[in-house]
């Protein structure tokens, strides 16, 4: 459908604005007229159909400008504009926002922002192996200068941040797996305790039949693997019954 305006000259444009198209950028890839859009006073954008291979729902703009009293309209711009039934790429995320865990691979490196607010300096949190409690200070200093230690650790949010993200997942309570489980990590003898602040809620897997082997999981997750589950009597395989000698031959059987 082909919009009608207030401006004569705009409206009876169409071919004008063909032209111009078709010597911009080839007759075999423009279809018919489509509409033509006020843009406002004196400018109007005329749209055509696509035919390009490639671009189906994509439209061809050309936009002409009518200056009061001239009898004809300037072509002002072309492009190539998507429809609604375009297909075009998806909105650009940027990096940072891309990454999903596992998309590092060998010799990949991944940077963290200087004021990456999950990290602070270790004056600041400080480590527990870095800890002194006559003259601490020194000691991170003379630390620091000799290249010992580490010079970020986990602030209060980033640990905040990991314990959610541990919690909420495949090896916190509220897991499948947990939900069918009799026993909790917590009471297991393959977890392995942390050490630091994490270590109220979360430890380490060490049972290397369990699904989360080597994996963090919190003192309320569960599974099968627990090193105190014990089967029930209905669940103890059926007893093999005895066995029964078979003495008899092909003759005995023509006998019966």
């Amino acid at each position: 459908m082909i919009a009608t305006t207030d401006d004569a000259v705009l409206a009876a444009s169409a071919d004008a604005a063909r032209e111009a198209l078709v010597a911009e950028v080839g007759a075999e890839v423009v279809g018919e007229a489509l509409e033509l859009v006020p843009e406002g006073d004196g400018v109007g954008t005329w749209y055509f159909a696509c035919t390009q291979r490639g671009y189906p729902g994509w439209r061809w703009a050309v936009t002409l400008a009518h200056a009061a009293g001239e009898a004809s309209a300037t072509v002002d711009e072309i492009v190539l504009l998507p429809g609604q039934s375009a297909i075009v790429a998806p909105a650009w995320v940027p990096y940072r926002d891309r990454i999903r865990p596992g998309d590092l691979s060998p010799g990949d490196i991944l940077p963290t922002d200087e004021d990456d607010d999950r990290l602070v300096p270790t004056f600041l949190a400080g480590d527990a192996e870095e800890s002194d409690e006559h003259d601490d200070g020194q000691v991170r200093a003379v630390a620091k200068e000799l290249g010992l230690g580490r010079t970020r650790v986990l602030s209060v949010a980033g640990r905040a941040l990991a314990a959610d993200r541990w919690y909420a997942g495949d090896q916190g309570p509220d897991s499948p797996l947990a939900q069918q489980a009799h026993h909790q990590c917590w009471s297991c003898g393959f977890l392995v305790r942390l050490a630091g602040p994490l270590a109220e809620d979360f430890g380490v897997c060490a049972n290397e039949f369990a699904n989360d082997d080597a994996r963090v999981v919190a003192y309320g997750h569960g599974c099968g693997a627990h090193s105190e589950a014990q089967l029930r009597k209905k669940q103890l395989p059926a007893p093999v019954p005895d066995p029964i000698v078979d003495t008899l031959t092909p003759q005995d059987l023509e006998r019966f």
